[in-house]
């Protein structure tokens, strides 16, 4: 098996690419060792000393350190990953469909109903110019709210924490919103 790195613009995050499909359906961001119970491959890459995060994509892992060198953690978690495919085990314990979508309902979205239509095309412009760009650095950027003419994202993977992550917000997201939805002002990350 060979499995495919790269580095991303947020330089505590790196993103392994397997050469198949990690997650069939949406996105996981798994941000501490206790989110990580209900997934093998997450527990076998926090055990990895300095693994502080990890992002399940569809045919990518992004790994976030807290400490340590891309040289010394790089080996481990390259040998985690292939340990968990050769292993045959299942991404994440129970129905992975379930654990994805709990995952995202507990990030519950706010807006006023008036605001259907103008939500409805933030939303479609996320899915079809915005996350495929973001997924190609290794993360993800979902909706959260829309209120008073501020859209409220949240930054995921590599993205999270980024130094570059506001100029793509502001620089990129935001003109593409105001560009297509005049109602929009601003976009913050939550």
């Amino acid at each position: 098996m060979f499995i495919q790195t790269e580095f991303t613009p947020n330089p505590s995050t790196l993103k392994f690419l397997p050469g198949r499909s990690v997650l069939t359906t949406g996105t996981l961001d798994i941000t501490n060792r206790d989110a990580a119970e209900r997934s093998p491959l997450a527990r076998r890459l926090f055990a990895v000393s300095g693994v502080s995060g990890v992002f399940f994509g569809y045919d990518f892992i992004t790994v976030t350190k807290s400490d340590g060198e891309w040289p010394h953690l790089k080996p481990a978690i390259l040998g985690a990953i292939m340990e968990h495919f050769l292993s045959g085990d299942s991404l994440i314990e129970g129905d992975e469909a379930m654990v994805v979508s709990e995952a995202q309902d507990s990030e519950n979205e706010f807006f006023e109903a008036s605001d259907r239509a103008t939500v409805d095309t933030i939303k479609e412009l996320l899915e079809t110019r915005i996350r495929p760009a973001v997924a190609g650095d290794g993360g993800d950027i979902v909706f959260r709210g829309f209120r008073d003419g501020v859209v409220y994202l949240a930054m995921k993977g590599s993205c999270s924490g980024c130094p570059s992550s506001t100029a793509t917000l502001k620089n990129g997201v935001q003109n593409l919103f105001r560009h297509f939805l005049p109602d929009v002002r601003e976009v913050q990350a939550i």
